[in-house]
């Protein structure tokens, strides 16, 4: 079997495990799904003769050469696979030239890309002057458990790469906050009201059950209505870039709000922007504000909100802002930003590698993404999406192309060849 059609097949395997966030089991702090994903991919560089460690399902670790460490910072969980699939989001189905399925792109499929990059350069007899630790998290996408647990048991390396974003590099990144809202809400007109599923996910499905129905309202804001239960349909996307998706709760709060002022109230923070959070920018870009998910009780509207700042503010230069919404909060998950000099070393390599592998004269750019860079002093995100791509990540058909994967494999092993050489 060629390289790339084993690439294809660890990758649909991997894919098969539901590796989204579940109750932790003994030696298994993100559920079994996320535990076996970690040993299937460890068991894969094993087989190759890379030295491996599991850090007690957390994280793990492969390792090549001898030196000064460099990282390369990938994850394997995922995000809950959401609604509206056209393929088995967990069936790993190769056609049409692609691989589908949840974490195809996001990061498994590029995780295993940079691991066989590696075993090309072992294969070639390539000894590196440094360490290369590809390391390997089970808790990205919702806390980074995983890599706080890592720092505690390893030497983390200075410089590195993460294949979580884009190309060419990512210079920076804004910083990011997840704070849940607490809305009063005296005589609901609902008794019910959900939506969302993880905090860096739009919104996708959101339900609530009526005091009273109106039908002509309902239709306005194209509201489904059965068994008693309002439901409105979006579409998924990542939290950082809400504008690729629709967020269902916005309608069912502008619904209730006709009639609620203290509903209206909620929208015109979180969706209308009326104290200017998404005016804020600078070159990494404006604001984005984000409602993933929703629910109600005991008289309160709890909103999480998945806010990506630019990288020039102060996070409590935007909490200064949600003071004014009147509601209290917690901040339940925050990153500060990432910014990297776009003429460093690291930042010109990985230029140059993209270059080369693609003819393209490219720029480094930013993002309001969030990846394991941050977690370095030297880090910075490198692929695996292009400018043009359709943009799957967190959305239902998520899908890495065969011919990214073969680009993958050219872009990382020469990256690491040059940066480790």
């Amino acid at each position: 079997m060629e390289q790339l059609e084993r690439v294809i097949a660890s990758i649909s395997q991997s894919i098969a495990f539901d590796s989204s966030r579940k109750a932790a089991q003994p030696g298994m702090p993100f559920g079994k799904g996320a535990y076996d994903c970690l040993c299937h991919f460890l068991s894969l560089a094993g087989e190759m003769g890379f030295s491996v460690r599991n850090y007690d399902g957390y994280a793990g670790e492969v390792v090549f050469g001898e030196g000064e460490p460099f990282a390369v910072l990938a994850h394997l969980d995922v995000v809950p696979a959401g609604q509206g699939w056209s393929k088995d989001p967990f069936g790993g189905t190769v056609s049409e030239g692609r691989i589908w399925g949840r974490g195809a792109i996001d990061d498994k499929g590029p995780a295993l890309c940079a691991l066989y990059a590696m075993k090309a350069l072992k294969d070639r007899g390539f000894v590196p002057k440094k360490t290369i630790k590809l390391i390997v998290g089970c808790n990205e996408e919702d806390g980074w458990e995983c890599i706080e647990y890592y720092k505690r048991h390893a030497e983390l390396p200075r410089t590195g790469f993460s294949p979580d974003a884009d190309f060419p590099v990512i210079y920076a990144e804004k910083g990011i906050l997840h704070v849940l809202l607490h809305f009063r809400v005296d005589n609901a007109p609902f008794s019910e009201l959900r939506g969302g599923t993880s905090a860096n996910m739009v919104c996708a499905h959101c339900t609530a059950k009526p005091n009273v129905y109106d039908g002509e309202r309902a239709k306005k804001y194209h509201l489904g209505y059965l068994d008693s239960m309002l439901t409105a349909v979006g579409k998924s996307a990542h939290g950082s870039t809400p504008a690729c998706g629709i967020n269902a709760i916005e309608p069912i709060l502008r619904y209730f709000g006709e009639e609620n002022a203290q509903i209206q109230h909620i929208v015109t923070c979180a969706f209308d922007d009326r104290y200017g959070l998404k005016k804020l920018n600078d070159d990494t870009g404006f604001l984005t504000l984000s409602p993933d998910i929703v629910s109600y009780g005991n008289g309160t509207v709890d909103l999480l909100c998945d806010i990506r700042y630019p990288s020039g503010y102060l996070s409590s230069e935007i909490t200064a802002l949600l003071d004014k919404f009147g509601a209290p909060y917690e901040v339940v998950h925050e990153q500060a930003p990432l910014y990297q000099d776009k003429n460093g070393s690291l930042v010109q390599t990985l230029l140059s590698v993209y270059e080369d592998c693609t003819g393209e004269k490219a720029e480094p750019v930013a993002i309001g993404g969030g990846t394991y860079a941050r977690a370095l002093e030297n880090g910075v995100a490198f692929g695996p999406e292009r400018k043009g791509d359709e943009p799957v990540v967190h959305q239902a058909d998520e899908y890495i192309s065969v011919d990214r994967v073969k680009l993958l494999l050219e872009v990382y092993e020469k990256a690491l060849e040059r940066l480790c050489g």
